[in-house]
């Protein structure tokens, strides 16, 4: 049996017209609806209010108009619950996301790195966005950073070189090999800073961070004292001929390699 059209369209716009005048309890069905028509005629209520609007925005199959809409019948008065929901919904749009995103709280921005779904383009961008508030960020937000962040951040409060920054940083499950290496080549390299990571427990026992902790000249020659007599003799050797290292690291490095019958 054909379906009649004009049986459609009566039942379509008997809908719609329930969507612009259900009540505030019916909204938060309406905004469910299967189809986004009915709940695009939903947004135009007059007694659609921001949780109905938070509700509509945890669905996984709005498209960007409907957000779009929202987002610009709200942007005068839009209140920060509604602007993070917005963020974090996938059918929002770049323009709209980009917008936003400056004004999410430092955390929150935090948060939005590991959001599942998020797509990796938006979540770079929300690494970008912490990263330009770093510098005046508090340390203390920082040492929570180094804690919960994201590898890119980590790798960045890494450069700062603060003792106690540094401490955080590596112990986050996130930071990897590669920051503290190029730390460790790096001017910003104190002797305590060396000192912390060649006793760190997750990191002391690393080759490369070894031989780039020996190979520094700020490096304190307990390390040499310490780590010479494990390295194999072409390593030694490699040492030995290498320009960076101070007088009394060199002279410990020699003194290895004599013991060993090396030249």
């Amino acid at each position: 049996m054909a379906t009649n059209p004009d049986h459609i369209d009566h039942q379509l716009a008997e809908l719609l017209q329930q969507a612009l005048t259900a009540s505030e309890e019916e909204l938060f069905q309406t905004v469910l609806h299967s189809d986004l028509r009915i709940v695009s005629a939903a947004l135009k209520n007059r007694s659609c209010h921001e949780d109905h609007l938070l509700a509509l925005l945890k669905r996984r199959d709005l498209n960007e108009q409907i957000c779009d809409r929202i987002y610009k019948r709200h942007k005068k008065s839009l209140s920060h619950r509604l602007l993070l929901a917005l963020v974090k919904c996938n059918a929002c749009s770049d323009i709209t996301f980009r917008t936003l995103l400056p004004y999410l709280r430092l955390f929150e921005l935090v948060d939005f790195c590991f959001l599942p779904g998020a797509s990796i383009d938006r979540k770079v961008a929300a690494e970008r966005n912490i990263l330009q508030r770093l510098p005046t960020t508090p340390l203390g937000n920082k040492m929570t950073l180094a804690r919960r962040a994201s590898a890119p951040i980590v790798a960045e409060l890494l450069k700062e070189a603060n003792p106690s920054l540094t401490e955080a940083c590596l112990g986050s499950p996130r930071v990897k090999e590669a920051a503290i290496f190029q730390l460790l080549n790096s001017s910003r390299a104190t002797a305590d800073i060396i000192s912390m990571i060649a006793r760190h427990s997750r990191w002391k026992n690393r080759p490369n961070l070894q031989l780039a902790i020996l190979k520094n000249s700020r490096t304190p020659a307990v390390w040499f004292t310490l780590w010479l007599p494990k390295l194999s003799l072409p390593v030694l050797k490699q040492l030995a001929a290498g320009q960076r290292l101070n007088p009394q690291q060199k002279q410990l490095v020699k003194k290895e390699l004599k013991k060993r019958g090396g030249h």
